[in-house]
């Protein structure tokens, strides 16, 4: 008989359990049983289930909380509460609390099976609904760009691992896109209105680190002036991003391990244990598994992090990517210059395509950028593109070169160098004249008088 649902019964007295596993492999339906809550939330994270028949009384925990937990964190399983006392107000907190019908012992037997095929029914419509909503957010991952076969298979996983709670451990190489889809992953997930909270780990001291993790209580240290939250107190309910888990040092890693197995953790010189509920993910530029073999890194970590592998390819591995990231690039930085219009032109996608891009998608938002600010027309071509683009030694090679000696003076090419060079370093400091004019080694005013005889439009630039 072909299974018509999998249901699991959670109580904690034997007989029920057993008579209604019995009664629902008859019906055709897979069956599975726990008699604690606490067992049966380890079910739920192992298997998948359509369906829970819960008991409100259990010994380790409030029937009712377990409800709330399995709604949060599944929203799409069914579940029919069970109670040896019907009243209104058990009908009423049920209800309120997410529960989908509830029966009362002892039950009949036609009763029971009509509410969990009615049950199921709904269930499946909401997971179809739910279904949609994932193939229309794959189809609307606005950050996440790419028409190449490996980035097609990238925003299948995401699609796939964001309603669940599982680990993600996202690899690739620096400036691949890692944050972005960690932020992707959250933002498409049951958990997108808690916070996302990223963790730069390579960035700070051992001491620090763990501070900021997991707070702090009052004195646990010189500075320790009032007891402090830990980012996994704020994250609760949301998603923690590592970025570059593999500095993380070995001690660290202990604790982060015992956060992941049990969902808490004490504050530094604290003695209370502190529960949360967050979801993890985390990214390295890093061979894990070499780190492992060296000693570096925890084997037991590692596993735990890599429930499901992420791999980003590197730019250069993606090529037929690098006109759709460009022109996504190109609209953003139109916006944010308030600039209209603007296209590149097939020579300069042309250099687009013919470099490595080392540094990945974040060198060619880079250099997008640049192109935008600089630009004085329409049309992009090569010459506003950065230097390293053009590896030819050969003058020639440099479409702004070429360009600019032809039928130009020598004045006006310099002047023109000149302009663009300060434009330049306005973009890079953010139109502070101020930094631009430190970084130039020049006092303020000389920049001022440039800026001035070159007929640089700062105030336009710094709108936009």
């Amino acid at each position: 008989m072909s299974s018509k649902g999998s249901i699991l019964v959670i109580d904690d007295e034997q007989e029920i359990r057993e008579s209604l596993e019995k009664l629902l492999q008859l019906e055709g339906y897979r069956a599975a049983s726990a008699a604690t809550g606490g067992e049966g939330v380890e079910r739920i994270e192992n298997g998948l289930f359509d369906l829970v028949l819960l008991d409100i009384n259990l010994p380790d925990r409030n029937g009712l909380e377990l409800l709330q937990h399995i709604k949060r964190d599944s929203p799409e399983i069914g579940v029919i509460m069970i109670t040896a006392y019907a009243s209104t107000q058990m009908a009423f907190q049920a209800s309120k609390h997410g529960a989908d019908s509830y029966i009362t012992k002892p039950w009949d037997n036609d009763k029971l099976l009509l509410e969990v095929r009615n049950t199921l029914d709904k269930s499946r419509l909401q997971l179809e609904n739910i279904q949609l909503r994932r193939a229309l957010k794959r189809y609307a991952l606005p950050n996440v760009v790419g028409k190449s076969e490996r980035m097609q298979k990238v925003m299948d996983l995401i699609t796939q691992v964001a309603a669940s709670r599982a680990t993600v451990l996202i690899s690739g190489e620096s400036g691949t896109g890692k944050e972005l889809v960690a932020k992707t992953i959250h933002a498409t997930s049951p958990r997108a209105d808690r916070p996302f909270v990223p963790v730069n780990t390579g960035s700070m001291p051992v001491d620090l680190l763990e501070s900021t993790l997991f707070g702090h209580v009052k004195g646990a240290f010189t500075s320790a002036i009032a007891t402090k939250r830990g980012l996994f107190e704020v994250a609760d309910q949301g998603t923690i991003f590592f970025d570059e888990i593999g500095t993380v040092g070995v001690e660290t890693q202990t604790k982060l391990l015992r956060v992941i197995q049990e969902r808490e953790f004490m504050r530094l010189g604290g003695t209370e244990t502190i529960k949360v509920d967050v979801r993890i993910l985390a990214a390295t530029n890093a061979d894990l598994r070499k780190l492992v073999v060296e000693g570096k890194f925890r084997e037991d970590l590692f596993y735990r992090l890599n429930v499901i592998t992420l791999g980003l390819p590197p730019l250069r591995e993606r090529k037929e990517d690098i006109p759709q990231l460009a022109e996504h690039f190109l609209k953003k930085f139109s916006a944010e210059n308030t600039r209209t219009g603007l296209q590149f032109s097939p020579e300069a996608l042309k250099v687009m395509m013919d470099y490595d891009w080392p540094g990945n998608v974040r060198e060619l938002e880079n250099a997008v950028e640049r192109a935008v600010v600089l630009a004085s027309g329409a049309v992009l071509g090569p010459e506003l593109l950065p230097e390293q683009l053009f590896e030819n030694g050969d003058p020639d090679s440099h479409p702004f070169l070429a360009d600019s000696l032809e039928g130009r003076s020598l004045f006006e090419i310099m002047e023109d160098c000149e302009r663009r060079v300060i434009l330049d370093m306005l973009a890079r400091t953010h139109w502070s004249q101020t930094e631009a004019a430190e970084r130039f080694k020049i006092p303020l005013s000389t920049l001022n008088q440039k800026i001035k005889r070159l007929q640089i439009a700062v105030k336009r630039h710094r709108e936009g």
